[in-house]
């Protein structure tokens, strides 16, 4: 089960009840956090607050009501500005030039001609521990549209879809550089921020992400008519990968050539594990389209309990033959109907554990 979150008001208004009615949550990250940053990389939490601190400008001219927010959730939760600050930045500190993490995620949208509805979702691979910290939130705020979102306590920005008919998956990618411009998670939250398909891309295109990503971005509009595309970030710029025939797929390795002149694809199991989840998943798609069997949310929940290549599958178990940065496992799953503003979700993994609507 998922603790759900009714936030409204001010940023700081909404920031503060995240923190005080997620507080086990806020700290569950928090200790997650600290223990892998030294555990894999000897980093201290006051070295990780010094990285942190470097995005603070940019944060603060991108958005500064994510300022506002992030320190409602610190007030709230009972902790340091700084401390959930390091949160919302812990893909910079973790997968940007370091060869101590990787991430996992398989993601999937389907739009037509190929399905009748537009569904987009994904299974989200990390640490075990951060079940503990699951968060749902909806999110009202003024002028914007009402977001419902998973996250990680602490964190303002994640994966859902908004009242707009945006969705947003997030696959991570691990990469050489960085920079100081704004996190990632941020701009996940941007993005469903957005009324717009055309406003979400403005908040995330050229260099303005600090470090490398795919956002999987789908929009129904209020006739019905939807696109998806892959949206592969990063600080030098960023490129949009569509699909005319409304399947769109992304794991955890760059596929973007622009992407690539400028980053190296750090991720040291990228053959074993992320080019066959990918392959599997659009293997798994085509097979549905050769025989005409419909494709919905049903189906989505199929391939993300999928155990081929198991471990390393897109219903991922821990390897533990692997190095102990890459012991990942399916955390939760998610799967967003945009067409009917519908929203499932199975905590642990979905060849074991049953998804609910929320």
């Amino acid at each position: 089960m998922i603790k759900k979150l009714q936030l409204s008001g001010t940023p700081r208004q909404i920031g503060e009840k995240h923190g005080s009615e997620g507080k086990n949550e806020v700290h569950q990250s928090l200790e997650t956090y600290e223990s892998l940053f030294y555990g894999y990389s000897k980093m201290s939490w006051k070295q990780a607050i010094q990285v942190a601190l470097v995005h603070l400008p940019a944060i603060h001219a991108y958005n500064s009501d994510f300022i506002e927010e992030m320190e409602g959730v610190a007030k709230g939760a009972g902790v340091r500005f700084e401390d959930i600050l390091v949160l919302n930045t812990r893909s910079e500190i973790a997968l940007a030039g370091r060869k101590t993490f990787s991430d996992g995620c398989t993601a999937i949208a389907l739009t037509p001609p190929l399905t009748k509805e537009t569904i987009i979702g994904q299974n989200w691979d990390w640490k075990s521990e951060q079940e503990k910290s699951l968060l749902l939130l909806e999110i009202e705020q003024r002028n914007m549209p009402t977001i419902k979102m998973i996250t990680e306590g602490g964190l303002i920005g994640k994966i859902g879809f908004n009242s707009s008919g945006i969705a947003v998956c997030l696959n991570a990618l691990h990469t050489n550089k960085k920079s100081e411009q704004v996190p990632i998670h941020l701009g996940l939250r941007s993005v469903l921020n957005s009324h717009t398909l055309h406003e979400a891309i403005s908040k995330i295109k050229h260099s303005q992400m600090a470090s490398a990503a795919n956002f999987l971005i789908a929009r129904v509009d209020d006739s019905g008519r939807a696109m998806a595309a892959n949206f592969e970030v990063s600080p030098f710029g960023m490129d949009m990968i569509p699909n005319t025939e409304g399947m769109v797929v992304h794991t955890n390795h760059i596929c973007s050539p622009e992407v690539q002149e400028h980053l190296t694809d750090m991720n040291e199991y990228k053959f074993e594990d992320s080019m066959i989840r990918k392959n599997r998943a659009e293997q798994l798609i085509l097979s549905c389209m050769r025989t005409g069997t419909e494709m919905n949310e049903n189906r989505f929940k199929e391939w993300f309990s999928d155990t081929f290549n198991y471990p390393n599958s897109i219903n991922h178990y821990v390897n533990t033959s692997a190095p102990e940065h890459r012991q990942m496992e399916t955390v939760f799953s998610v799967i967003m109907n945009l067409s009917k503003r519908t929203m499932e979700v199975c905590i642990g993994k979905p060849s074991l554990d049953g998804y609910i609507e929320v």
